[in-house]
C-alpha cells in the first residue's frame, strides 16, 4: 500500500517535470530565436542572453533530476548484476542510502549558497540571483525523494523480478 502511494507520487512528479522541461525548452527556443532576430534585424536585446542562460541552468538541473528518477545516469552494474537477488537488493538499498546522504548535504549546501547570493541581482533582468540558485536545493530534494522511493522499493521487494536495480516507478507495474 505504501509503495503504491509512493509510486503514484513519483509518477505525478515525473509528469510535472516532463511538462516543466518541455515548457522550459519551448521558452528557451523562443528566447534564443528572439535574440537572433533582434541581433540581425534590430538592436540586440540584452536580457535574452541572460534569460536563456538561466533557463538552461534550470533545465539542466531538472533534467538531471528526471534522468535520476528514470535510472538513466551512468552506472557500472557488472558486479551487482552477478549477485543473487537478496544481495542485489541490499546493494540497491545501500546505494540509495548513500545517495540520500549526499543529496541531503547538497540541499543544505545549495540552500546556504542560495542564501549567500540573495543580495545579488542579475544585470539585465534585475532578477534576484537566489531564484536562479534555488534550483540546486530544489532538484537535490526531488532526487532525494526519488532515492527514498528506491530505498523503500529495495526493502519491500520480496522476490519480485520486476523490481530490481535501475527500475523506476514509471516502468514498475502496480502490485
Amino acid at each position: 500500500m505504501v509503495l503504491r502511494v509512493l509510486w503514484m507520487v513519483e509518477r505525478g512528479l515525473d509528469a510535472v517535470l516532463q511538462r516543466v522541461l518541455f515548457l522550459g525548452m519551448a521558452a528557451l527556443i523562443g528566447v534564443m530565436t528572439l535574440q537572433i532576430v533582434s541581433r540581425v534585424f534590430f538592436t540586440a536585446t540584452p536580457w535574452t542572453e541572460e534569460l536563456a542562460r538561466f533557463l538552461l541552468v534550470w533545465m539542466t538541473f531538472l533534467g538531471a533530476t528526471l534522468a535520476y528518477q528514470r535510472g538513466r545516469h551512468i552506472a557500472v552494474t557488472v558486479v551487482v548484476d552477478l549477485l543473487p537477488p537478496p544481495l542485489r537488493r541490499l546493494c540497491r538499498a545501500a546505494t540509495s542510502l548513500v545517495a540520500i546522504g549526499f543529496l541531503a548535504v547538497l540541499v543544505v549546501v545549495g540552500y546556504a549558497y542560495m542564501d549567500l547570493q540573495s543580495f545579488q541581482t542579475s544585470p539585465s533582468l534585475r532578477l534576484p540571483m537566489n531564484y536562479v540558485y534555488a534550483v540546486i536545493p530544489f532538484s537535490a530534494a526531488l532526487m532525494a525523494w526519488f532515492a527514498l522511493v528506491d530505498l523503500v522499493e529495495a526493502c519491500c521487494a520480496r522476490s519480485d523480478p520486476t523490481i530490481g536495480p535501475g527500475s523506476s516507478a514509471v516502468e514498475s507495474p502496480d502490485p
